[in-house]
């Protein structure tokens, strides 16, 4: 079995292709709600969304029935609940990306594998599929990707539109022999309501970039934003823009140096048009404290494509290696996670804010124990301003979902 986690992917592809330090907070609460127990459990979870009443919903890239991962529930009492175990068969196996919710209370989202088992992906049966969780925990596959030109592995969560159309990307597929992959550089695909998927843009790995690992978001007028992982144009990643006719459009093309490199997280947008993201390498190059390929920054990218370093992360106890998204509050604060660094070089990263100044304040170092360690999700927040989010590691190395109250 594949449980390849967005870290060991980021080490992975970085692999294949070769500020101011944070100030520890001193009046945060910070509270690890449930830890997962791996086996029927799940373990290892992804992203969280909440609902109106409170209620958390995330999927686990392993563990379950089988081995291939659940689909989750998280009450406000703090029961646990189940709604599907993946086989890994025809109904996918090995979710990764956050889900997304309709207005009837369905559930969306992505598994890497499984779905048609007659084609392989990365060594395993199936390469992922778009599925469907109704309020009474059934599954319904909305399509099966072949690996082709409509794509394969889908590593990133959804977007929905007002009517209900799904947007993702996918790892691999797409145009056979592009400038990096022989199986394809990934491809931006809509799912419709009758299950009828669109490729609405294929990666060529080149200028254009290539190997997306994160979702995209919608703007009101239609237009998707997001990121290439590190292929082509500069080596380091893109921020790009795709407009309703399917142009592509680079806003920002990471040079693996001072601006970031390798982009995985994911955007979110404020109202005036700006991406903000994060980045897993570039920034300040100190290999006694991150790595010789940086610790990574957390940027702003214009509408126009201005990009502008808000923060380049120092290691140590400020924390590096961040591969998560953002949260955006009003006051234009960020609120992120970093994977590694925090109590030492490794172990086992940090929740951190970003103020208007850019100056960073680490919210909670986590420890490895009982507390997690190793957040590579985002976090969100509530209408309290209260965060939420998850960790790898913990008492039993599968997991925690965690409140931070700063």
């Amino acid at each position: 079995m594949c449980t390849i986690s967005r870290l060991s992917l980021t080490v992975l592809v970085a692999t294949l292709l070769f500020g101011v330090a944070g100030s520890q907070a001193h009046a945060q609460t910070f509270n690890a709600m449930y830890e997962f127990q791996g086996g029927s459990d799940g373990g290892g979870p992804n992203d969280l969304i909440r609902d109106s009443a409170g209620n958390f919903y995330g999927t686990t890239v392993t563990g379950g029935t089988t081995i291939f991962g659940t689909v989750f529930k998280f009450d406000p009492s703090g029961t646990k609940t189940i709604l599907h175990n993946f086989t890994g068969g025809s109904g996918g196996g090995e979710p990764h990306g956050s889900l997304v919710m309709d207005t009837q209370g369905n559930i969306y989202g992505t598994a890497e594998f499984g779905g048609n088992l007659s084609v392989l992906c990365g060594g395993m049966q199936g390469c992922g599929v778009v599925f469907k969780i109704d309020s009474t925990g059934n599954e319904t596959v909305l399509y099966s990707f072949t690996g082709g030109a409509d794509g394969g592995q889908p590593l990133a969560g959804l977007t929905i539109d007002e009517a209900g159309n799904l947007y993702g990307t996918t790892l691999g597929g797409g145009l056979p022999n592009c400038n990096y992959f022989a199986f394809g550089c990934g491809v931006v695909f809509k799912v419709d309501t009758f299950g009828q998927e669109t490729v609405l843009y294929s990666f060529k790995g080149g200028a254009d970039g290539g190997v997306p690992a994160s979702p995209v978001i919608r703007d009101s007028s239609g237009n998707l934003y997001g990121e290439t992982s590190g292929v082509g144009a500069g080596s380091g990643g893109t921020v790009f823009k795709l407009d309703a006719n399917g142009n592509e459009t680079v806003l920002h093309a990471f040079s693996g140096g001072q601006d970031g490199s390798q982009p995985y997280g994911g955007l979110v947008q404020d109202h005036k048009g700006n991406l903000y993201g994060t980045t897993y390498g570039g920034g300040i190059i100190d290999p006694n404290q991150c790595n010789y390929g940086g610790c990574g920054v957390v940027f702003r990218v214009s509408s126009g494509g201005k990009e502008v370093v808000l923060y380049s992360f120092t290691g140590g106890a400020s924390g590096w290696g961040p591969v998560a998204g953002l949260a955006l509050d009003k006051k234009e604060n960020l609120y992120g996670t970093a994977a590694l660094g925090g109590a030492g070089t490794y172990c086992c990263g940090v929740a951190f804010k970003l103020n208007r100044k850019h100056q960073e304040t680490v919210l909670h170092t986590f420890s490895g124990a009982a507390d997690g360690g190793s957040p590579e999700t985002g976090m969100i927040r509530d209408g309290n301003g209260d965060l939420y989010g998850t960790a790898l590691l913990g008492s039993y190395g599968n997991g925690v979902i965690f409140k931070l109250t700063p």
